[in-house]
């Protein structure tokens, strides 16, 4: 038995937009707030209640709900421009090409040294002067002399090499040795060391009666006690030494502390002057 003959095979139908997407949704309202829910409202309420951002509360389980009227399917976000140049199918039916602009004269720069120069043999000095003649006479500077390479191109070395030039490799043998700790400290060191010297070197030292002894023994001119012409070779009658000796060891003592004693017999407590 023969099968019968199909009918032309129907297109699928496109959706629109409306099917595929879900539509927009609204802010909430007062209805669809439910007993119990996190945004019931005791009380006198309003619709502005539940559609303030600020008071809105999100519901559990549920994304949050826009606050604002959305648009329709009809509006179209961003900016519609109006062409009227017949958009892609006018493009690639119709090419036009761009027509050469002919190049703009380039303004040269303002010769300044040349018009101070030319300002200055006519006999203007004042800056107003220089003004009236910079409009005057308007000169600008050559191509040729606007560009340096032109003019006298740089002499490089042949052996030059262009960039930046690499930097030197990181020292690791001097970082798993801890070099730069001992440097360190070593430099620490030293200025300890010059330290302690320039307190050493600071340091006051005071005089004593040994230290100036030891210094300088100044001269003493020891002046005769006046005898009468008759008692001169007398001798003396009291002698409270043991033997001559001793005297002369006593009176040599008295008289190497002379400087240092106060007194008119130098015989007081000791002095540093």
């Amino acid at each position: 038995m023969a099968a019968a003959p199909s009918g032309p095979k129907e297109l699928p139908r496109r959706r629109s937009a409306s099917q595929i997407c879900p539509p927009p949704r609204r802010p909430r309202t007062l209805a669809e707030v439910q007993p119990g829910s996190e945004n019931e409202r005791l009380g006198v309420a309003r619709d502005s209640m539940v559609q303030n951002p600020l008071i809105a509360k999100a519901e559990l389980g549920k994304p949050r709900r826009s606050c604002y009227t959305l648009p329709g399917y009809d509006f179209a976000y961003g900016l519609y421009l109006h062409g009227a140049d017949g958009g892609v199918p006018e493009a690639i039916g119709h090419w036009h090409s761009m027509k050469p602009r002919p190049p703009s004269p380039r303004e040269m720069p303002r010769n300044y040294i040349a018009m101070n120069r030319g300002a200055l043999k006519a006999g203007y000095v004042t800056a107003r002067e220089y003004n009236l003649y910079r409009q005057l006479k308007d000169i600008r500077c050559n191509e040729d002399n606007e560009s340096r390479f032109k003019r006298a191109p740089p002499k490089v070395p042949p052996d030059m090499t262009y960039g930046i030039l690499a930097r030197p490799s990181t020292p690791f043998f001097d970082l798993l040795q801890h070099r730069y700790k001992e440097v360190w400290m070593e430099q620490q060191r030293a200025v300890a060391m010059a330290q302690q010297v320039g307190k050493k070197k600071k340091r006051k030292v005071y005089e004593t009666r040994t230290t100036l002894l030891r210094k300088q023994q100044p001269p003493v001119k020891l002046d005769s006690l006046w005898h009468m012409p008759h008692f001169q070779k007398v001798g003396p009658h009291l002698s409270t030494f043991p033997d001559r000796d001793a005297h002369k060891k006593a009176f040599s003592v008295y008289h190497s502390e002379i400087p240092v004693r106060c007194g008119p017999l130098a015989q007081g407590i000791y002095t540093a002057a």
